[in-house]
């Protein structure tokens, strides 16, 4: 981590939490944010995973954002009570709470994740994906009735990919930020290590080069990890429950891990401003993500 900034009178800091079902567009949210890409994207729905922090500092705040995982309401494996488990920690040691839907969708799943937000945390409606609703006229009535189920603070309409719509969430969340000295480095991007990082792209890459083939019981192990000078070595390991997946992640003569990790490769080579080697591994572990203990061997909460 790096040093502590130095701070002007005024200056604030606090934590927002970013909640909503899988697949409203929470990381791209958080990445837009944070003006990195530090949380995993995918159509796939439960991509993220893991309690992610993401930092923007500017002049005068320090944002600290935590994507949650999407609340699981569907299954009930180990995997997915972790999950939720820690959707509800995180809640309840947050300044500001972005509740994120899709424009002009709003089922029970939504509702359910609405429910958990406790009733005195300051909560936004984030009504994301604007640009994907074709008639604009029907938001307003949209934004009325899902203002029915809770008293928000703020709304905000926008497009995560919009970058004057990030802009104008980050100032409207500024007022809900404590005055206080910043927790984080003015560099700090995230709290998670490299290590961390590495093992989310490559799971990304997974889950876009195998789309609704595999399903998300799948993880990555990263069981190396070393650094000399710029370059990092890394070998990993892709899990996946049955013989018939690990086929699937390797393709034909190789050429799907080959695309997978040349992939992630790349994108680690970008976060970590240096060259990268990787060396990529697929194994059968079946039944890993509905045993506690080996959730907590790989990393889940």
């Amino acid at each position: 981590m790096n040093a502590p900034i130095s701070t002007p009178a005024g200056f604030r800091c606090g934590m927002v939490a970013i909640v909503g079902r899988p697949n409203v567009g929470k990381s791209t949210l958080m990445n837009a944010l944070v003006g990195q890409k530090i949380s995993i994207t995918s159509r796939k729905a439960q991509t993220t995973r893991h309690r992610i922090t993401g930092i923007n500092t500017t002049e005068d705040a320090q944002y600290i954002f935590v994507d949650t995982p999407g609340f699981q309401t569907r299954h009930s494996t180990a995997l997915n009570r972790s999950l939720n488990r820690a959707v509800t920690s995180t809640l309840s040691s947050v300044d500001a709470v972005l509740f994120v839907i899709e424009a002009g969708k709003f089922g029970p799943d939504d509702q359910k994740v609405l429910d958990l937000i406790p009733p005195g945390a300051p909560t936004i409606l984030i009504a994301n994906k604007i640009d994907c609703v074709k008639d604009k006229a029907t938001l307003y009535p949209f934004i009325e009735e899902v203002q029915k189920q809770r008293e928000f603070r703020e709304i905000v309409p926008l497009s995560a990919k919009n970058n004057d719509d990030i802009k104008r969430l980050l100032a409207v969340l500024k007022p809900y930020l404590p005055e206080g000295e910043p927790i984080y480095g003015e560099d700090d991007l995230t709290d998670r290590s490299e290590r961390f990082l590495a093992a989310e792209i490559l799971r990304e890459k997974v889950f876009r080069w195998t789309g609704d083939e595999l399903p998300y019981t799948s993880t990555v192990v990263i069981e190396k990890f070393e650094q000399e000078g710029r370059l990092r070595r890394i070998f990993a390991t892709i899990l996946v429950e049955r013989d018939t997946q690990k086929a699937m992640v390797i393709g034909q003569k190789g050429s799907k891990l080959k695309q997978i990790s040349t992939e992630a490769r790349l994108d680690m080579e970008k976060l970590f401003d240096g060259p990268v080697y990787l060396e990529t591994f697929v194994k059968v572990k079946s039944g890993w993500a509905d045993n506690e203990a080996g959730l907590r061997a790989y990393g889940y909460e």
